[in-house]
Order: C-alpha cells, then sequence, then structure tokens
C-alpha cells in the first residue's frame, strides 16, 4: 500500500539518514549525484568541491532537486522523500559553522559548504502487502 506523507512526516524521516541524491540539468541530460547532507530547518546542508558540479550551480543559485529514501526488503517496507528548491553556497560568515556540520564520505577536500533551501517537499510510504507478498 502507498501512503502520501504529510510535510511534517517527510521532515521527520530525512532527519533520520545522511545520504541523499542531488538531481540537476547539465548540457540537457538529467544528472543524478549522491551526496551526504544534515537537515538545518527548511534547509539541508551539504559540502561539495570548490571545483566540481553542485559548486558551479550554487554559483547560479540554481534551481535543483534533491531525493532521500528508505527500504527495508525483509520487513516489506519503504519511504522517500522528494524535495525541490534553491542550491546556493552558504554566506561566508556562516561557511565555518555550516562546514563543521556534515561530512562527507568522499573526503574532506570537498569544503565549500552549500545550502539547499526547501521550497516544496513531498513524501510517499510504502508497505508491502502480506496476503499478496508485495507482487
Amino acid at each position: 500500500m502507498i501512503h502520501e506523507l504529510d510535510e511534517q512526516q517527510s521532515y521527520e524521516l530525512l532527519a533520520t539518514t545522511t545520504v541523499g541524491r542531488i538531481g540537476f540539468v547539465d548540457e540537457g541530460l538529467v544528472q543524478i549525484h549522491p551526496v551526504n547532507f544534515v537537515v538545518s530547518g527548511h534547509e539541508l546542508l551539504l559540502r561539495t568541491s570548490p571545483d566540481g558540479h553542485l559548486a558551479a550551480l550554487s554559483r547560479e543559485s540554481a534551481e535543483v532537486s534533491f531525493e532521500v529514501d528508505y527500504h527495508d526488503p525483509i520487513g516489506g517496507l519503504g519511504w522517500s522523500v522528494l524535495m525541490h528548491g534553491v542550491l546556493s553556497q552558504v554566506p561566508e560568515e556562516d561557511a565555518a559553522g555550516a562546514a563543521a556540520r556534515v561530512h562527507p564520505w568522499a573526503g574532506d577536500d570537498r569544503d565549500l559548504p552549500l545550502s539547499f533551501r526547501i521550497e516544496r517537499i513531498t513524501g510517499r510510504s510504502v508497505r508491502r502487502d502480506a496476503r499478496t507478498g508485495g507482487v
């Protein structure tokens, strides 16, 4: 069964994990990059390399999408939260504090802190029907 999540439920689920995927269009193709993040109110903080794709997007305050999900194949449940918003660089006076909160798996050379301001958030959860095995 699929269930639509309300905004509060979606925000609560975001706080349970630190890995998501940011999506954007580059040269006419959809790109999706996994990133580490932390929730800060109605924004996500992340860090990237100063010379990468996300750094270039953030200089333009680009509109992007961000998706976070979870699934438990044994328990037969999962959820997904999809957000749309603006990716920008964290203001210099807040950069050190923001950078200290995010720990990218890809390495410490990702020292440019970015903010993803959530403008729209939707979520869905799914639970396998025990009677049918979900198929």
